[in-house]
């Protein structure tokens, strides 16, 4: 299939962007990579009137480390690839380091932004569920204002966020590694660079853990434990998968997901320890 017909605007600034989404509202989509957003078009399950290009404003191709807010900030044009080459990512986020390889394939990566990938909100992606399990968040303009909300509040379902018509993913923001914490991740997928039928993401300091599941429910979700061990974390985890609504699809049943669920979780915790 190919998309319908649309208008197609390249904003030199972030001005002409906003300009756009205020006056197109709910027929406008922002382009930035495109390689999540395209193939929704193709499918024609998307059918924008106007299509917003954002990816020639090199204002927003940045990625900056904010000391006083102890954020990794990544700007709506910067790709994947540019934060994943980062020489220092392993030490400013180390757990979005350890995602970044599961991610499709570099050609995707290299093209697809970071932003994007977190407006699009594929429950099953690596990008918002790191961003959530780090308690990150998503900064968000429109013509009127700007707004800050946290990753937890800002995925409402899949594909579905609170961003606003004529808003605008300016950037995200991912916490900078704390002294006393460790991290794991791990995803099932049918192939390397396929969807992950389930992904876990783990934050362990000597006191906590934080999990986090994607490809289960329709969005990250995240759960925190004490210091948990032995048959007490496998209980807890039995409990975590049961409490995030598996269902079964062509790909895979609820009970193999729930499975997973259990034993990513189990292995991302120790590999965090």
């Amino acid at each position: 299939m190919k998309p319908a017909a649309f208008d197609y605007v390249r904003a030199m600034h972030t001005q002409d962007a906003l300009d756009m989404l205020a006056q197109a509202g709910e027929d406008a989509r922002v382009l930035a990579g495109g390689q999540s957003l395209v193939a929704v078009l193709n499918m024609r399950l998307a059918q924008p009137r106007v299509l917003v290009d954002d990816l020639a404003h090199r204002r927003l191709d940045t990625v900056r480390t904010d000391g006083d807010a102890q954020r990794l900030v990544v700007g709506a044009a910067a790709t994947q690839g540019s934060v994943e080459w980062r020489a220092t990512l392993r030490d400013e986020v180390p757990l979005l380091a350890l995602a970044f390889p599961h991610i499709s394939h570099f050609q995707i990566r290299n093209r697809g932004t970071v932003c994007g990938s977190v407006a699009h909100a594929d429950p099953s992606a690596e990008i918002p569920l790191v961003l959530t399990a780090l308690g990150g968040d998503v900064l968000l303009r429109s013509k009127k204002k700007r707004r800050v909300l946290p990753a937890s509040d800002f995925f409402q379902g899949m594909l579905m966020t609170a961003r606003a018509p004529d808003e605008l993913v300016e950037a995200v923001r991912f916490p900078l590694k704390q002294q006393g914490e460790r991290y794991g991740f791990a995803e099932c997928s049918a192939r390397h660079g396929d969807f992950a039928m389930v992904a876990c993401a783990a934050v362990v300091t000597d006191d906590t853990i934080r999990i986090a599941v994607g490809g289960v429910a329709d969005r990250p979700k995240v759960e925190s434990w004490p210091r948990l061990q032995g048959d007490d974390l496998r209980g807890a985890l039995n409990d975590l998968s049961w409490k995030l609504g598996a269902q079964d699809d062509v790909h895979i049943s609820a009970k193999y997901r729930r499975h997973l669920v259990r034993e990513l979780g189990w292995r991302v915790i120790e590999e965090a320890k």
